[in-house]
């Protein structure tokens, strides 16, 4: 639908980039990480299965399975600044709301969940007015050369939210007397009045730019989506590409609803026992560090190679390192060295990888035409399904199993994928730069 409008500025002046993209995709971060990882240190602290905590929390990536559904809504009602102001406003409003039902009773795990939910929605949804307007506000040459502003500022949002809220958490547990239910209540509010603090910052902030869509009707809108839907399900090879798209990170999709309930269960439960403060450094700091200079290393090796010659090594790049936690399940270290590299070798090989995983998804869509973007936003949604379907049942399969044939399950879900890889075509030259 974008590609036969035009931008319209509203405002004279021009604002600095820099007072608004790393504002933004930070902001975009916080509430993300919160739903798909943080909430999984916070219900493991509140003493919930891990059967429950996997369940749960990968009913909450729905939204992002669903988000080209309504994608077009968003697109040309209003603007997308205004999208953007109003779901920080209510998702700030929303984790207010769970901070009041985090409390010891039978129903805290509904009520906290729905609020998760409503975050969940609005968070989609602010995804799609925050990468639309990262596209209509400036040139494709600023684009191109903010990409890496933009990303560095969500890595910087995963550490705060993995690391920062989870260790916070702690703390305030230790300060407290031990009450992890009033700790992460405080931890709530505080990322509820800050994206109410950072929705009324981009009042002033964003930029006024908005795409002329005033003569767009309803019929039109329900006409693109429909012809959307059809284009996509007949790109050539379809059947392969979402094989792929659900495949890849099957493994990885299991691993992360377990390992920090792994990392924090008690050593006679088959755990390592660590602190929140020591899932922070270690999950959430260096991990996360780790993961961001796999990213890096992934995307300049694919630009020099192409994706054809780096996928298979890809493959096995995000599922052997997942043989990290199954050697630490078997010897059960108490080095603080040995946990954090073996997290921190897990976290490379995953972003490296996820370079190809990306990669993929672009290749699906280079010849979708005016399709394209919306192409694009369909195959993140069989992303999010990807992790989702296989994350509901991790958790009943580790109790089954106990922790260390988990996390052999876990690399043996890597099978379907490299025999998938023999069904698949790639153009060799994809992915070379220049």
């Amino acid at each position: 639908m974008e590609d036969n409008l035009k931008t319209i500025a509203t405002d004279g002046s021009k604002k600095s980039v820099w007072s608004w993209i790393p504002s933004l995709y930070f902001t975009q971060g916080i509430p993300y990480i919160v739903v798909m990882s943080v909430a999984v240190a916070m219900y493991k602290n509140l003493g919930l299965s891990n059967t429950d905590i996997a369940l749960y929390t990968s009913y909450l990536n729905l939204p992002w399975v669903l988000k080209p559904l309504w994608s077009p809504l968003v697109d040309a009602l209003r603007t997308k600044r205004l999208w953007i102001i109003l779901t920080q406003l209510l998702m700030g409003a929303a984790f207010a709301i769970t901070a009041y039902f985090i409390t010891p009773g039978e129903n805290f795990v509904a009520y906290s969940l729905a609020g998760l939910a409503i975050v969940a929605f609005n968070s989609a949804t602010h995804d799609i007015a925050a990468d639309g307007m990262y596209i209509i506000a400036m040139s494709e040459e600023k684009q191109s050369f903010y990409v890496g502003i933009r990303s560095s500022f969500y890595r910087v949002a995963m550490i705060a939210g993995q690391g920062g809220l989870v260790a916070l958490a702690g703390i305030l547990h230790t300060s407290n007397g031990g009450d992890f239910f009033a700790a992460w209540s405080v931890v709530f509010i505080g990322i509820g009045v800050f994206l109410v603090l950072a929705g009324i910052y981009h009042i002033w902030q964003l930029p006024k730019v908005e795409l002329d869509n005033k003569n767009i009707s309803f019929k039109s809108i329900v006409d693109d989506f429909i012809g959307t839907f059809k284009t996509f399900f007949k790109l050539e090879n379809i059947g392969t590409h979402i094989a792929v798209l659900l495949l890849f990170r099957l493994g990885e999709a299991q691993l992360v609803k377990l390992a920090q309930p792994f990392l924090l269960d008690d050593r006679i439960n088959g755990g390592l026992g660590l602190s929140n403060a020591e899932i922070g450094l270690f999950y959430g700091t260096i991990g996360v560090s780790a993961l961001t200079i796999g990213g890096i290393l992934g995307g300049m090796i694919v630009s020099r190679d192409g994706l054809k010659k780096w996928f298979l090594p890809m493959i096995l790049a995000i599922n052997i390192p997942n043989s990290m936690y199954l050697l630490l399940a078997y010897f059960t270290p108490e080095s603080s060295w040995a946990v954090g590299g073996a997290i921190a070798m897990e976290q490379f090989g995953y972003g490296f990888a996820f370079t190809a995983y990306m990669m993929y998804m672009i290749y699906i869509t280079k010849d979708s035409g005016k399709y394209k973007t919306a192409h694009f936003a369909f195959a993140t949604g069989f992303m999010a399904l990807g992790m989702m379907i296989p994350g509901m049942p991790s958790g009943w399969l580790q109790e089954l199993m106990g922790y260390t044939n988990f996390f052999v399950w876990v690399l043996v879900s890597m099978i379907p994928m490299l025999i998938l890889y023999k069904y698949m075509n790639i153009d060799p030259e994809f992915g070379k730069k220049g």
